[in-house]
């Protein structure tokens, strides 16, 4: 019998060219405070590639219940963070939703105010903050893909050690920490497989030869992934195993440490409603429904991932194909009030290790 802890919740991208698609004018938001509008600023992997994902169905059904269009912005959660208190002083986004322990820097920052959705009381304690500032909407874990066209069999990763062989050189590439959820949760990772900062920093540096290099999007990585200019790249479940629809070589794996058993942490989709929201009032719509027994329905059989409400228990054959790849998988939670406070000296870490 599995036992999974939950967590708490990270991802991000940017540019005034991205907000291009979502926003009038990359000096702010001229609509009304009561437009039929919400602004959703949000870490990569809930929207589908062909239009086919739980966001895109998610915007529809609410666009179609309410009348609100849903604005949307991607990036990686680092950088969603970062573009959030750069316009703090105009600010554009109405919900925020990153993984961990970016949410967690959004609250520091001031960008989060209280809102509750409803449904919040069905999402355990640990997946939401106690204050009310953010609440998991998409339950996920951290993972690593493999092209297993070419690494079949004998082939196939299992340990860390296996990915500094001279097979992978220039085949491997995972997200920048600090900047992407993922990219962070391979430090995460690391540091716990290895028993500590020191031994996880002299593992990266010696893995740096084989690396292509940084990447702001974790996201873009599984198609090189799936078309074999890469044979190894981080991920997280929920993303991948909805991509891998249209990508049939992505196989998901989770790395041991030699002779340990495989591991994994919980890295789910957490949502706020952002302070001074432009279009407040629709903002905690939204927040309510996406926590709504309909939405949740839809995250395993939709999106690949797993319900935030306790009381939705999902049956359809994700949810179970979901539940046999994590058998035998060791879930651990991290220290997020540690990782939250010492991330920016764990980055310059691991940048002198790589010479990033």
């Amino acid at each position: 019998m599995r036992t999974v802890t939950p967590v708490r919740a990270l991802a991000a991208l940017g540019g005034c060219a991205l907000l291009a698609t979502a926003l009038t004018a990359c000096g702010g938001d001229s609509a009304a405070s009561d437009a039929k509008v919400v602004t959703v600023y949000s870490a990569d992997g809930l929207k589908g590639e062909n239009g086919d994902g739980w966001y895109d169905q998610v915007f529809k059904d609410f666009e179609n219940k309410t009348g609100i269009e849903v604005k949307y912005v991607e990036g990686g959660s680092g950088e969603m963070v970062q573009r959030a208190v750069r316009e703090k002083s105009n600010t554009q986004a109405d919900v925020l939703v990153t993984l961990p322990p970016f949410i967690q820097q959004a609250d520091d920052k001031g960008l989060l105010q209280a809102y509750s959705p409803q449904g919040a009381e069905q999402v355990d304690g640990a997946n939401k903050a106690s204050d009310g500032k953010w609440t998991t909407v998409v339950n996920n874990y951290f993972g690593f893909i493999y092209n297993k066209k070419e690494l079949k069999g004998a082939k196939t990763p299992r340990t860390w050690d296996e990915l500094t062989d001279g097979a992978y050189k220039n085949k491997i590439q995972y997200s920048t920490p600090g900047v992407a959820g993922d990219g962070t949760a391979v430090l995460i990772k690391a540091m716990h497989d290895f028993g500590g900062k020191e031994p996880a920093m002299k593992y990266l540096g010696r893995l740096q030869s084989n690396n292509v290099g940084p990447s702001a999007s974790t996201g873009k990585l599984a198609p090189k992934v799936d078309k074999g200019e890469l044979l190894v790249a981080n991920g997280d479940v929920q993303m991948n195993y909805a991509q891998a629809k249209d990508m049939p070589n992505l196989g998901i794996w989770f790395p041991a440490k030699k002779g340990a058993k495989p591991t994994t942490f919980a890295l789910p989709y957490a949502a706020g409603l952002v302070t001074k929201a432009p279009h407040s009032a629709n903002a905690k719509k939204f927040l309510d429904y996406l926590l709504s027994r309909t939405a949740q329905r839809q995250v395993s059989e939709i999106g690949g991932g797993f319900a935030a409400r306790k009381d939705v228990k999902a049956t359809d054959a994700n949810a179970i194909a979901l539940e046999k790849l994590l058998h035998g998988v060791e879930v651990f939670e991290p220290d997020w009030a540690d990782i939250s406070e010492n991330l920016t000296s764990y980055v310059e870490d691991w940048k002198s290790a790589t010479g990033s």
